[in-house]
């Protein structure tokens, strides 16, 4: 099968890119990474994303949304990633996809124009604190009183991304039978609590969402095979943005190998460094392509959809851990210091490559996959 992206899918790319290039480059990046105390949530970056439908990509037509699938949302993806934008896109989306995957049709209807607009900032909470991506460290009491159920959530959830800054959480919880679901909680939220905490990466703000008590609203569809579903398309978009990641440090290190010069000739002309960026090349590609078809398997119900995720999340995190590594290693001295800008590159593959399951994990899932 062949398959290829679409010129309106290419021009969607390029528009974000082009947008970044312009309105919000790597000076602008280092202004959010030099200022820690800072939400690392740049209003300039983010209105310019919802005016171009970054934010909506994945939102119905019927709520002010684009109705596009997973393939245009991973090119924003990668996009984000190639220009290491800080911002909550990626945790809003996800909010917006659980409440179209799981929500009621009032629930909908009352979030997804805001996450489509960006007038409501969304993050998820998947991962109970030191625990597995299923909500497993958080757990929900349903009570009814005068005909009316209320669900109260006790726990913790980290990494989360943005949780100072959200206006909709989406948590992932289990009840007294351990079955999860997913549910809503509002910022402000009596016994919400939120923890910063401190990352190594700078084009990003996470930190623990504490839930003591806390009133939360079910999405009546948010079973078992929607965490699934959310926790996919997460592993997606996120292997998307670490290729994006990957692609642009290896295309910086190889332009400024091909112009430095050792001994009186580029030192990219040295048979090591051209073996290393080659086989850099390959393993970016190939992660590239699988993201690409993952995302195409999620759009079309495809019987190997769990494989294929496995395959993207896998290479990805690979793909991004070796090439921002490399740019560490190839730039020289200047790749090491503060002032340059591959620090931003490998602190963000660094951060990004466990989410949603680690190469490792993923590994393991397509082993048992495939046995």
């Amino acid at each position: 099968m062949f398959f290829a992206l679409t010129d309106e899918q290419q021009a969607f790319a390029s528009t974000v890119t082009e947008f970044l290039a312009e309105r919000f480059d790597l000076e602008a990046v280092r202004g959010v990474v030099e200022d820690p105390a800072g939400d690392g949530h740049p209003l300039t970056l983010w209105k310019g994303l919802a005016d171009q439908g970054a934010l909506a990509v994945l939102v119905p037509e019927e709520h002010d949304g684009l109705g596009l699938g997973l393939v245009d949302a991973q090119v924003v993806a990668r996009a984000l990633g190639a220009g290491v934008a800080p911002g909550p896109w990626l945790a809003t989306v996800l909010a917006a996809e659980a409440v179209r995957i799981a929500g009621s049709a009032e629930q909908q209807s009352r979030w997804l124009p805001a996450l489509a607009a960006g007038e409501t900032v969304g993050t998820v909470a998947l991962r109970g604190e030191g625990g597995a991506w299923d909500g497993s460290g958080i757990t929900v009491d349903a009570t009814s009183a005068e005909g009316e159920s209320t669900s109260r959530l006790n726990g913790s959830a980290s990494p989360v991304d943005y949780p100072a800054v959200a206006g909709l959480i989406v948590v992932a919880a289990t009840d007294a039978s351990g079955t999860p679901g997913l549910y809503l909680v509002e910022a402000g939220a009596s016994g919400l609590t939120v923890r910063d905490q401190h990352t190594y990466d700078g084009t990003a703000r996470v930190g623990a969402v504490e839930f003591a008590d806390t009133p939360a609203e079910a999405l009546p569809n948010g079973d078992a095979a929607a965490v699934r579903a959310l926790l996919a398309r997460g592993a997606v978009l996120n292997a998307a943005d670490l290729v994006g990641v990957a692609r642009e440090a290896l295309t910086r290190t190889v332009a400024y190998d091909r112009d430095r010069n050792q001994f009186g000739v580029p030192v990219g002309s040295f048979q090591a460094l051209k073996h290393a960026l080659a086989d850099l090349h390959v393993a970016v590609t190939m992660a590239e392509h699988a993201v690409l078809f993952a995302a195409h398997a999620l759009d079309t119900d495809d019987p190997g959809v769990e494989i294929a995720v496995a395959v993207a999340g896998s290479k990805a995190s690979d793909a991004a851990w070796n090439a921002t590594g490399a740019m560490i290693q190839f730039f020289g001295g200047i790749g090491f210091t503060w002032e340059h800008e591959a620090h931003f590159f490998y602190k963000r593959a660094r951060r990004r490559a466990p989410l949603f399951g680690s190469a490792a994990e993923h590994r393991e899932a397509l082993a048992a996959l495939t046995m």
